[in-house]
């Protein structure tokens, strides 16, 4: 027996989603952004919704997204993918429409765009990776970034007196009449990843029975940006970012 014997059809345990296409990713190794990418790109292959899917990617770390999934796209200035999908779940009310924002941009830039959209209910689902940083421009302090926490703009830690607080906007927005699901997930361990998987596919269908806007927080590394190996990464997260943003639904109506 040799390995043409082995690989068969029939003896496939797991394979890549035909979504993903095989560019290169240029996140960092180790990066969250990638498993995101794969389970959406899951999500959205097994629903069988390619072709009526449409996503929204701002300036960031996911600018170039549309090299990954293989869906169509739309490039948002930053921090105002909420106002663009919003437009186009209007013009096509029976897309499947989603944005994919980091923290700078949701909770900084964006805030406005993003408060709108889930208070008026807009029938998309909004993706939002957490890392505490600006981490496509150099590490700076986001809205989201921990006490003491140091970035490249506050190298000796975020602090209350000149920073302000870390902002829970994924709390916020949970308050919000127009939201349907608001949820906080991690994709750090398998168990994690299932539970995120199981998230966006509740959201996504939530968007077909039409009930409003789905929220997805994603505590994520960076592990670049926080001047960590992958797997210190993983553990600062767990230690650090976990007890300000705790994983589980916050809303389901």
């Amino acid at each position: 027996m040799d390995v043409k014997d082995i690989i068969k059809e029939e003896n496939l345990v797991y394979s890549k989603t035909k979504l993903l296409t095989d560019n290169v990713m240029h996140y960092c190794p180790g990066c969250t952004h990638g498993v995101v990418h794969k389970v959406v790109a899951e999500v959205i292959d097994e629903m069988n919704i390619q072709e009526t899917t449409i996503g929204v990617a701002p300036v960031g770390c996911s600018v170039l997204a549309y090299n990954y999934i293989d869906i169509d796209w739309h490039e948002a200035a930053h921090g105002r993918a909420p106002a663009v999908a919003t437009a186009i779940s209007r013009l096509y009310p029976n897309k499947y429409v989603f944005t994919y924002q980091g923290d700078g941009d949701l909770a900084s830039i964006g805030t406005a765009e993003i408060m709108h959209a889930c208070n008026r209910g807009e029938n998309i689902v909004v993706i939002f990776i957490n890392n505490g940083i600006y981490g496509m421009t150099g590490g700076q302090m986001a809205p989201t970034s921990l006490l003491d926490m140091p970035t490249s703009t506050t190298p000796y830690g975020r602090k209350v007196e000149l920073n302000g607080y870390p902002l829970k906007i994924t709390e916020l927005i949970a308050q919000l009449p127009g939201t349907c699901y608001v949820t906080r997930q991690a994709g750090h361990t398998p168990a994690a990843v299932r539970k995120l998987k199981k998230a966006v596919r509740k959201a996504f269908e939530n968007v077909g029975q039409k009930k409003g806007t789905s929220f997805i927080e994603v505590v994520s590394t960076c592990n670049s940006g926080w001047k960590l190996s992958p797997v210190k990464a993983n553990e600062w997260m767990v230690e650090h970012m976990f007890p300000y943003y705790p994983l589980g639904d916050l809303k389901d109506e």
